[in-house]
C-alpha cells in the first residue's frame, strides 16, 4: 500500500491556493468557480449533518463547513494544494464534525466517504468573520472573487488599499468600506497594538477591553443624534458612504457604525487602561471617603472629553441625578459598570461569586445589536410605513423612532428584554425632534478634513 505525503500537493487541472485564515466554505465555493461551476454543485459528492445556513436574501456568507479527513482529503486533490497547506490557510479545517453523528442519509463521518457538518462560522471557535478585501484578493486570485475570512473585530482595515472589511453575515452583502477620506480608522488599528499590550501587561484580556469599549461608543452613538455640536461621526460616516450618504442616510449609519466609532473605541480602550485616568475615578467617586456620584464635568469625564476630541461633552450645566449616577452625554451603561468596578476593587470590597468586581464584564443587555438586527429592524420600519401610506392612515415624512428589543439573561440568570434605539426613522420626522437632519443633510456641507480638526 503506497504512502501519500500529507504535504505534497496533488496534481489537477488547477491550483487554487487559500487565502489566510479563509473559510473552508469560501475556499470551496471559489474552487467551485474555478471548475464552472455553482457553489452548491459539489455537495452531492459527500453526505451532510446539517443545514446550510441561509437569511431572507438566500444562503449566507458565513457558512461554514467542518469536513471529514475523506473530504479534506478531496478537497486537497481538487484544489491542488497539499493538505498540509490547506489547514495552515483554514482555520476549520481541522475541525471535524462529531464522531458518530449521523447526517439524514445515516452515514457517519468515519464511513470513509466525503461528508462534512454546516454550521455558522461566527459561531465557532475562531471568531467573527468578514469580507476579505477585493483589491487584495483580485491581485492574489486574479480574478473578482468573493473571500471570507476570520477577521478580530480590530483587525478589520486593509492598511493596504485603506478598506474597511465588512462583517459577513449580516444580510447586506456589501463587501468593504474606502477609508481613503478616514485615514484616522487605519491610524486606530495601528494604535491598537499598544493598547493589547497595555492590556496584557494589566493582566487583562485584550478581546475584553476592546469588546467592553465598543459597546460602551456604540451606546454614546446612538445618543449622538442628540448631539447639538458633534460633527466629528457625521463627516466620518459620509466620507466612508463614499462622500454622502444620500437617501440611504439610514442604511450606512448602520452598516458602516464599526468603522465610524473604531477610532473612539480604541481611543475609550486605551484612557480605561492609563492608570492616571483610574485615578481620576477614583477621586471622582470620593477618594475612600464618602462616595460621590459620577459627575459628567468631573475629572474623569472631562478628560475623555478631551482625549475623544469633544471636550464640550463635559459641559452640560445641572445634569438629571439618577442614583449615584449623575446623567450626562458620555454615560453609558458599560462604562460606568467598569468603573464602579474599578472603585469597589479599589475600597476592598468582596464577593465569593465576584459579582461586580470584574471591570471587564460587559452585560448581555449592555451588548450592542448587531447590522443584521438594525437592518431587519429598518426592513420592518419602512414596510409598516408602505402599509400606513397605502392606506391613508400616515403621511410619508412623518417617521417614527423604531426599537430593536433584544432578549437577553442578566448576570443572576433571570430573562429580561432589552429595548435599544433608535435604528432607523424617517430624516424629516427625527429633524423635528432635532435629530438626525443635522447629520443627514450635512454630506456636503462636512468634509472629513473638517471632522478630523476635531479629533485628536
Amino acid at each position: 500500500m503506497a504512502i501519500t505525503d500529507a504535504r505534497a500537493p496533488v496534481p489537477t487541472a488547477f491550483r487554487v491556493p487559500p487565502v489566510a485564515a479563509e473559510t473552508t466554505w469560501s475556499y470551496m465555493s471559489r474552487l467551485a468557480r474555478h471548475y464552472g461551476m455553482n457553489p452548491a454543485a459539489p455537495l452531492p459528492w459527500g453526505t451532510w449533518a446539517g443545514s446550510r445556513p441561509r437569511d431572507e436574501s438566500g444562503p449566507r456568507d458565513d457558512a461554514e463547513v467542518l469536513l471529514s479527513p475523506a473530504g479534506r482529503q478531496l478537497l486537497a486533490q481538487l484544489g491542488g494544494v497539499s493538505e498540509h497547506d490547506l489547514a495552515r490557510a483554514l482555520p476549520a479545517l481541522n475541525d471535524e464534525p462529531q464522531s458518530g453523528t449521523p447526517d439524514r442519509t445515516g452515514e457517519t463521518a468515519e464511513s470513509g466517504r466525503p461528508a462534512g457538518r454546516w454550521k455558522v462560522a461566527s459561531a465557532g471557535p475562531h471568531g467573527p468573520v468578514a469580507y476579505g478585501c477585493a483589491l487584495c484578493t483580485a491581485a492574489r486570485t486574479g480574478r473578482d472573487a468573493v473571500v471570507v475570512r476570520y477577521v478580530a473585530p480590530w483587525h478589520q482595515v486593509c492598511a493596504r488599499h485603506q478598506r474597511w472589511m465588512l462583517t459577513a453575515g449580516d444580510g447586506h452583502r456589501n463587501r468593504n468600506l474606502d477609508l481613503l477620506a478616514a485615514p484616522e480608522v487605519a491610524a486606530a488599528q495601528r494604535a491598537w497594538p499598544k493598547v493589547a499590550r497595555a492590556a496584557a501587561a494589566a493582566g487583562t484580556d485584550p478581546g475584553r477591553v476592546f469588546a467592553l469599549s465598543h459597546a460602551a461608543v456604540c451606546a454614546w452613538w446612538e445618543q449622538a443624534l442628540q448631539w447639538q455640536r458633534e460633527r466629528i461621526w457625521p463627516a466620518r460616516l459620509h466620507a466612508v458612504a463614499g462622500g454622502d450618504a444620500g437617501p440611504r442616510f439610514w442604511w450606512w449609519r448602520i452598516i458602516a457604525r464599526d468603522a465610524v466609532v473604531f477610532p473612539e473605541t480604541v481611543a475609550l480602550a486605551r484612557v480605561l487602561l492609563d492608570s492616571g485616568m483610574q485615578e481620576r475615578i477614583w477621586e471622582d467617586h470620593g477618594a475612600g471617603g464618602l462616595v460621590r456620584p459620577f459627575r459628567p464635568d468631573g475629572a474623569f469625564f472631562r478628560e475623555l472629553a478631551v482625549r475623544l476630541g469633544r471636550p464640550w461633552l463635559a459641559d452640560v450645566g445641572r445634569a438629571p441625578q439618577r442614583g449615584l449616577v449623575l446623567g450626562g452625554p458620555l454615560h453609558a451603561g458599560p462604562l460606568l459598570d467598569c468603573m464602579g468596578a474599578f472603585t469597589r476593587v479599589r475600597r476592598g470590597k468582596q464577593d465569593p461569586r465576584g459579582f461586580g468586581l470584574d471591570p471587564w464584564w460587559l452585560r448581555a443587555d449592555h451588548r450592542p445589536a448587531s447590522a443584521r438586527v438594525q437592518l431587519r429592524a429598518l426592513a420592518e420600519q419602512v414596510a409598516a410605513a408602505r402599509r400606513a401610506v397605502a392606506d391613508g392612515t400616515s403621511r410619508p415624512d412623518v417617521g417614527g423612532l423604531p426599537t430593536v428589543g433584544r432578549l437577553f439573561r442578566d448576570r443572576y440568570g433571570r430573562a429580561g428584554r432589552r429595548t435599544t434605539g433608535p435604528v432607523t426613522g424617517s430624516i424629516r420626522g427625527l429633524a423635528r425632534r432635532g435629530g438626525a437632519g443635522r447629520w443627514a443633510g450635512q454630506g456636503s456641507a462636512l468634509t472629513p478634513a473638517a471632522g478630523r480638526r476635531h479629533y485628536r
